[in-house]
């Protein structure tokens, strides 16, 4: 999953400036580390010192999100109860409990191709140009024997939250990116910012329109050519994620592993270089992403077909494009 983080940003703002103005707009932009990952935030106002301002609250939104479920933080909630595996139920926030379930229904919807648990997995394989041969069946099944989403317990009641084995993690990844992105959109509309984006390393929640009243443009880079673009994309107010193992794979055999694992088997997920998602909900759009490298082509499109709001285009490792039903975006 990959790893379960997104590599590089595969979205481009196409034909936009960053200093957009018109009578009663501004647009700013600024880019940051949060979550371990770079993040674009835009926020169109009437003003610039309004546009800064609301940039910083959206920032510390991300932080806060950031403070309760990062797992590679100690001070999290979700470092706690990963490290009280198998040892005793650990209370959490509610917001941090509900995440945690929606993470489980993922791992349910996908037979476990995506699972919250994956952060015990071994790191068994090395895309680094390290690895000389296959691990053994023996050693990738050892990576993930600490995997299993059926394996953690949720107390509604109490808000807790426990891992019956002892290694156990939980972690949320880009699925965390999403939800912060989608927490952030809701708070600006709240709050009277109608226009904006906020990209988490490609996981980018966008509403509103340009200052010039046209539509968010995206541009979807061609994983297997990254100077040309797949297509453009215009966004009315609506969500859009990659998954891609273009930039980190091995090769054994002639056959193409990405760095993306399937956590209910320890291999690698192979057939797929990218898969891009579209719909309403940014957390959704990044679980169904993730789920589909792994799924694959056929497995990939049965599942989000069942969601009519949501839509993909997945290149292949041969560089052939495949759209779900849905799909009304044109590619080039």
């Amino acid at each position: 999953m990959a790893s379960i983080r997104h590599l590089q940003l595969v979205f481009t703002l196409v034909a936009m400036g960053l200093l957009l103005t018109s009578e009663a707009q501004v647009l700013r932009k600024r880019t940051t580390l949060l979550m371990g990952s770079r993040f674009d935030i835009i926020i169109v106002a009437k003003d610039s010192t309004t546009a800064e301002h609301y940039i910083d609250t959206v920032i510390a939104e991300v932080r806060r999100i950031e403070y309760l479920i990062s797992d590679w933080k100690a001070e999290t909630q979700i470092s706690a109860v990963n490290r009280n595996a198998g040892i005793a139920p650990v209370k959490v926030d509610r917001e941090v409990f509900e995440l945690t379930q929606r993470g489980i229904e993922w791992s349910k919807r996908t037979n476990g191709a995506f699972d919250i648990s994956f952060a015990a997995m071994d790191r068994l394989w090395k895309f680094d140009g390290s690895m000389t041969a296959m691990p053994t069946p023996e050693a990738v099944k050892q990576s993930v024997a600490k995997v299993g989403y059926q394996n953690i317990i949720l107390d509604s009641i109490n808000s807790t939250i426990f891992l019956k084995l002892p290694g156990m993690k939980i972690g949320f990844g880009a699925l965390g990116e999403g939800y912060a992105a989608d927490r952030c959109r809701a708070m600006m509309l709240a709050k009277g910012i109608q226009a904006g984006i906020v990209n988490g390393s490609g996981d980018m929640s966008t509403w509103g329109k340009q200052p010039n009243g046209k539509d968010w443009n995206i541009g979807i880079t061609n994983p297997l050519q990254k100077r040309k673009l797949l297509g453009i994309v215009p966004l009315k107010g609506g969500s859009v994620t990659t998954s891609g193992s273009y930039e980190k794979f091995v090769v054994f055999n002639g056959k193409r592993y990405s760095h993306i694992i399937n956590p209910s088997t320890g291999y690698p997920a192979t057939g797929l270089c990218s898969v891009t998602v579209f719909g309403p909900s940014t957390e959704m759009c990044n679980g169904f992403s993730t789920s589909l490298m792994v799924l694959g082509k056929e497995a990939g499109l049965q599942l989000i077909d069942q969601y009519p709001a949501y839509s993909c285009i997945m290149v292949a490792d041969d560089g052939k494009l495949v759209k779900s039903k849905k799909g009304k975006f044109k590619v080039q």
